[in-house]
């Protein structure tokens, strides 16, 4: 399982390079803040949604500042999927390195 950086993250964005942003937070955590072109997955139900995630396209796990976004990407490359990345520092890295308009929580 690799792990990405923000600023890395959205030079793939910015260059147009096909990715899915998979945010697993809880929904009151996406109400606060949330990553426009994101697919929202709560953890708790990403076993019974692995039909909704591409395995032939680069993928970047997204919690609040890591720690779930890596066991999901960790369990997610022992399903299988071998372009899965974790975004390093969550949401709350993206809203100091990229986006500060982004509300913090």
């Amino acid at each position: 399982m690799k792990q990405i950086t923000p600023k890395a993250v959205k030079e793939m964005i910015d260059a147009g390079q096909p990715l899915m942003i998979l945010d697993i937070r809880e929904d009151w955590e996406l109400a606060a803040a949330n990553l426009p072109g994101a697919v929202h997955i709560s953890m708790d139900m990403l076993p019974e949604s692995l039909d909704q995630i591409p395995k032939d396209q680069d993928v970047v796990v997204v919690c609040h500042h890591g720690g779930r976004s890596t066991q999901v990407a960790f369990w997610l490359s022992t399903q299988g999927y071998t372009r899965v990345m974790n975004l390093v520092g969550g949401i709350d890295r993206w809203a100091v390195e990229v986006d500060q308009n982004l509300p913090r929580y």
